[in-house]
């Protein structure tokens, strides 16, 4: 089995039992994605403590099987991080699908998996919506003064 396949499987075990997802109860950030040209859609529910902890995500939409794994790694890779470490993490997953960056495994865990997606540019946007609107909604919260945030947005 070659790495490529094993990250292929990788994501699609997290398109079938998707991680996280469901609408979260008491969520203070709520964030609608969605990506016209192809349309995926996403939505996340976050708890973000008074100390700044992301103490639950969770996720819920339709589209490919990539921008439905991408959410379900991301949950998991958010969950129990404070919010800078949570910007870090997006940040480097970005900086691997829209960079080329080389990733952190540790801090991308499953993430990793859809490194290979970078081979077919127009999927891209698959992969990133749900990091692009988890960091969108990380920005309004803190913006707002931890705030309770619901929002919606649009790839272009």
């Amino acid at each position: 089995m070659t790495l490529e396949d094993l990250y292929r499987e990788v994501i699609m075990d997290h398109y079938r039992r998707p991680r996280n997802r469901g609408t979260l109860g008491e969520a203070n950030v709520v964030m609608e994605g969605v990506n016209p040209l192809c349309g995926d859609e996403i939505k996340l529910w976050l708890n973000i403590d008074d100390a700044g902890v992301i103490t639950g995500a969770s996720f819920d939409g339709h589209g490919c099987s990539i921008s439905q794994s991408s959410a379900s790694i991301m949950t998991e890779a958010v969950i129990g991080k404070p919010l800078a470490d949570a910007h870090t993490v997006i940040a480097d997953f970005r900086g691997m699908m829209l960079e080329g960056e080389a990733p952190d495994e540790l801090l991308l865990g499953d993430g990793v998996a859809l490194e290979g997606v970078r081979k077919f540019p127009v999927r891209i946007k698959c992969a990133v919506l749900s990091w692009n609107t988890l960091k969108l909604g990380l920005d309004e919260h803190a913006a707002g003064g931890g705030q309770r945030v619901e929002l919606q947005h649009s790839e272009t």
